[in-house]
Order: structure tokens, then C-alpha cells, then sequence
């Protein structure tokens, strides 16, 4: 069985001295992905000082809606806090898909057509972006790489059996500019 990557969470901010991390969750199964053992492979933010390429849960534990995860790898306070904006993978199922319907794999949105509110090809989803808002990575037709925030405003519909997203496009966003 063929298996893909997601992303499952964000590392927040320390939570006490034991090197505990808040994780900002962008899974729709915390306590399976962030179980006992789990293994989660590492992409660190640009300039950061966090240098591990795998981290494993040791625990984890619901704080009222926040989720706290001890990381083997993390001891204390000041390694957490190197560990902050880091983004966490894991591998699932390729034949696995989220429980919300308004939830999507990247493998799932990558070479997707996108179109205008009017049906007009504007453009191909090359990728995500993931940090404190979700990018979609966008080729316009023109060959200019853009960034359009995946929310419903500007992301109304998102159809993977036909192929294509829709994006409210404004002027600069996708489509360039009129002189």
C-alpha cells in the first residue's frame, strides 16, 4: 500500500521548563497522528536554529483546546523554543482521506486546474504553502508562480472529481494586473 505525506501540526510556544510545545493541530486525527511513539519527519522555518530532521512523540495531552506534545528529542524550555514554527509530516495512506469534506491532502490539490468564478483557466495549483494561514501555490497561465490564501472567500469550491479549484481571482492576485 502506497503511502504519502501530510502535515499534521505546527509547533507553537514552550508550555513549562520540561521542553512540552504547544502544536497548532492541521489533522483531523490528533491522538492518532500525535500518539505514543509516533514518528514525525521535520520541516524547519527559514533562518531557524532547529536542526532535528525527525521528532518522536513521547507524549501527549489536551490542555482545554490545546493540544501539548513532549517530544523525545526536546528536554527543556530553550529546545522547545527553537522547535517553534516548525511544521510536522507524517506518512498516511495514499488511499486514506480526511474526515471533513472541507479538509484536502496536498497530493490531493497538486496539478489541480484553477479556474475564475467564470470558468476561465487562470492557472494550475503547483502547491501548499502551510504556516500560520494555508497558501495555495498557483502557475498562472501567463508562467507567474502566485500565492492565493486557501480560504472560502477566495477559494469557494473545490472540486477534485472534475479536476479544478475556483478561485475568487481579484486583480493581482492570480491573473496580473490591467496596465
Amino acid at each position: 500500500m502506497e503511502e504519502i505525506e501530510v502535515v499534521v501540526g505546527r509547533v507553537g510556544k514552550p508550555h513549562g521548563i520540561r521542553g512540552e510545545v504547544t502544536v497548532d493541530v492541521r489533522s483531523d486525527e490528533p491522538d492518532r497522528r500525535f500518539a505514543d511513539g509516533a514518528a514525525l519527519r521535520v520541516e524547519a522555518p527559514r533562518g531557524s536554529a532547529f536542526s532535528h530532521r525527525t521528532l518522536t512523540v513521547e507524549r501527549s495531552r489536551w490542555h482545554q483546546t490545546t493540544l501539548l506534545v513532549a517530544f523525545a528529542e526536546i528536554a527543556d524550555r530553550n529546545e522547545a523554543e527553537t522547535a517553534r514554527g516548525v511544521v510536522l509530516h507524517a506518512m498516511v495512506s495514499a488511499d486514506e482521506v480526511p474526515d471533513d469534506p472541507d479538509e484536502y491532502y496536498d497530493h490531493q490539490l497538486v496539478g489541480l486546474a484553477v479556474h475564475d468564478v467564470d470558468g476561465t483557466l487562470i492557472g494550475e495549483v503547483t502547491g501548499l504553502v502551510h504556516g500560520a494561514q494555508d497558501l495555495l501555490a498557483v502557475r498562472s497561465v501567463d508562467g507567474r508562480d502566485t500565492l492565493v490564501p486557501f480560504v472560502s472567500a477566495l477559494v469557494p469550491e473545490v472540486d477534485l472529481p472534475g479536476g479544478r479549484v475556483v478561485v475568487a481571482d481579484r486583480p493581482g492576485l492570480v491573473t496580473a494586473l490591467p496596465d
